[in-house]
This record gives C-alpha cells, sequence and structure tokens, in this order.
C-alpha cells in the first residue's frame, strides 16, 4: 500500500487545568499513533468519546501540530493547513450572507481561481452533490441536508486531494444521514478523493469504510484497524440486514465496548 497520509509516532499533548486542584496540567489526546491511509482509500475512525478521534483529523489537516512524532502528506512533513486537504465538520460553517453557489464560490477564491470560471465550477459541483435547482438559496433557506451537501461541494471545489470529514451527518435525522452516506460513497467513487471520515456511529463507519481505524480510550491509540469486505454496496438491496454486514458491526461493537469497560474500570464510573 503506497501511503498518501502517514502518522508516525504521533503523541498530542493538550495544557489543561486540573478539574479538582485547578493548576496547570497535562492532557495526552493521543498517544504514539502509527497510521497509513491509501491515495483513494475511505478509511473511517471511531472510537470511545474523548478518545482523540477529532485530534487526529486535526492533525492531518495542519490544525494542530504534534507534541512528537511526524505526520505525511505523500511522504512531505505537514507544517499547517494546505489547499491539498478539505475539511467538512459536523457544524456547516457556511456564511449566511452568500448563497449556496456563493458559499462554494468563497473556496475557489481562496485558489485564486479566475471570477470568470467560478461559477460554472460551483454549479459544477452543486450539481455533483445533488443541489442543481438550489445555487440562489442562502443558508437559512435550505434543509440541514442541504447544507451539508454544500460544504461538501465546498470542500471539493477547488479539488484537494484529500478530505477530512468529522461526524459530518451526525446532527441529522436518521433517513437524512443514510442518504447523505450513499451520496458520500457515490461521490468518492466519482471522484477518487482520499477519504478520512470521523464517527461515533459503528453502523456508518461499517457502511462506508474500506477500513475502520479502532482507537483505545484516552490516550487514543490504534488498536487495530478492521478491513471492510463487503463487496460492492450498490449489488446488495439491504446491505445493513446481511450476514456480512452483521459481522463486520459485531467485530467493532466488541473491540469498542472493552474500550469503554476499561475507560470505566480506571474512572471508577459504572455503566
Amino acid at each position: 500500500m503506497t501511503a498518501h497520509l502517514s502518522l508516525r509516532g504521533v503523541t498530542k499533548k493538550f495544557r489543561v487545568r486540573d478539574r479538582r486542584t485547578r493548576r496547570p496540567a497535562e492532557l495526552t489526546a493521543v498517544e504514539g499513533v502509527d497510521l497509513d491511509v491509501a491515495a483513494g482509500e475511505f478509511l473511517v475512525v471511531v472510537g470511545p468519546s474523548g478518545c482523540g478521534k477529532s485530534t487526529l483529523l486535526d492533525l492531518f489537516g495542519g490544525l494542530t501540530a504534534p507534541t512528537s512524532g511526524r505526520i505525511l502528506v505523500d511522504g512531505a512533513p505537514v507544517t499547517g493547513p494546505g489547499l491539498d486537504r478539505g475539511m467538512v465538520f459536523q457544524q456547516y460553517a457556511l456564511l449566511p450572507w452568500r448563497t449556496a453557489q456563493g458559499n462554494v464560490e468563497f473556496g475557489l477564491e481562496a485558489t485564486r481561481v479566475p471570477r470568470r470560471e467560478r461559477a460554472g465550477i460551483a454549479r459544477e459541483f452543486l450539481d455533483l452533490v445533488g443541489l442543481t435547482g438550489f445555487e440562489d438559496r442562502h443558508p437559512h433557506e435550505l434543509s440541514g441536508g442541504m447544507r451539508q451537501r454544500v460544504a461538501i461541494a465546498r470542500s471539493l471545489a477547488y479539488d484537494p486531494g484529500v478530505l477530512l470529514m468529522d461526524e459530518p451527518f451526525a446532527a441529522l435525522d436518521a433517513q437524512t444521514r443514510e442518504s447523505l452516506q450513499d451520496e458520500l460513497l457515490r461521490i468518492w467513487q466519482r471522484t477518487g478523493k482520499t477519504v478520512v471520515f470521523v464517527t461515533h456511529g459503528i453502523e456508518e463507519a461499517v457502511y462506508l469504510g474500506g477500513r475502520v481505524a479502532v482507537l483505545t480510550s484516552r490516550p487514543g491509540r490504534v488498536k487495530r484497524v478492521v478491513p471492510i469486505d463487503l463487496g460492492a454496496r450498490a449489488d446488495v438491496a439491504d446491505l445493513r440486514s446481511s450476514p456480512e454486514f452483521a459481522r463486520h458491526r459485531h467485530e467493532i461493537w466488541t473491540l469498542l465496548h472493552d474500550e469503554v469497560v476499561r475507560a470505566q474500570r480506571l474512572t471508577g464510573v459504572s455503566g
């Protein structure tokens, strides 16, 4: 496997204030993480609450620097954010005074795409996410699922090689979430982007991922990377009800359950 993204011995510590003593303390979010993501791969990251999933995504995105270790994109060290990596968050972060098309064009302005070309590119990517006809709508005129589609189109429009997604569907209702999961897989297959997707949902992880990286409770380490073999997803009418899906879901649930139990024992908290 040729790695597009790599974490090598990555540890991230934060300065915090101890809740009891109110004195400065140090919190280790992730520790000694080694992880490779192949070009064009769809990797999903899951783990218990507070295990550092979002921290890993921020490290890949260059939004925060590791305390130790290295982050590489195509073998080159990551020193900060870059246009080679697009990010989609749970909160849509759309500009309320801009239309859907204007929001997608905003990303193109940062890459200095000539003004006369921006509109055509924006329409192309709004069409890709199924929003043809909604170009002139403002965010408050769109549903939550539509707003997230605009956010995805904005991140794709300037053509990053990597799409980093931090629980982008968590705030949506179940039906919209499943619809957007299908849409995202279609977009991924069409564009060939490398995707790193963080989620709390085990079913979402199995449905989307070619591999699922399971993290331990804090400090987050890679407990296991589970390959997901479901064949061609489009060939199965109700994939989530298939025996293969159930087997993968149970494997990941077991890995996560063991971590939750371990964390409760360490903290003295019972379920």
